[in-house]
């Protein structure tokens, strides 16, 4: 059985689940803390917004690509619990010079490993710091986020 803790709400205390200390290793609070491209860009050529029903997380991904339909230019804005941010971290850190396809490519990976239909999160670097949150379906949509309108924002800027 999972060990919970009171939490004192007004005159009222209730009981949650403990999150394990190792969702939170020091590698994800680290990205949180180093989010690349943050701010939105003046001309995007694709935007794209996502934000988690569950917990309120929200991403906002701008993308200029180049002639060659590649991502030339990004911003984000990340509003997001600290799995979120890192995963905003990852993306950003190596989303310039990427397709639309890839982006998508990246985003579908990472979903089928985290709902564990793959063993490992594709090609992304870094992504396969995320390997204790499979557990926790919970937070899943907010490590999503970023990837999801990355590749949303890229698709829109394909078409333009």
């Amino acid at each position: 059985m999972k060990r919970r803790e009171p939490v004192a709400v007004g005159a009222r205390a209730f009981y949650r689940r403990r999150v394990p200390t190792s969702l939170y290793t020091r590698d994800i609070l680290r990205l949180a803390a180093d989010i690349p491209h943050l701010g939105r860009l003046p001309a995007p050529g694709g935007s794209a917004e996502k934000t988690s029903a569950i917990c309120g997380s929200a991403v906002a991904v701008d993308v200029v690509l180049d002639g060659e339909g590649r991502v030339a230019a990004l911003g984000q804005e990340v509003k997001a619990c600290a799995l979120g941010q890192a995963s905003a971290a990852l993306m950003g850190a190596d989303a310039l010079g990427r397709t639309p396809a890839e982006l998508a490519e990246a985003r579908d990976a990472l979903a089928a490993y985290l709902e564990g239909a793959r063993n490992d999160p594709g090609g992304w670097p870094g992504l396969a710091l995320f390997a204790e949150a499979r557990r926790f379906t919970a937070r899943h949509a907010s490590i999503l986020l970023a990837f999801e309108a990355a590749a949303e924002a890229a698709q829109k800027a394909s078409v333009r």
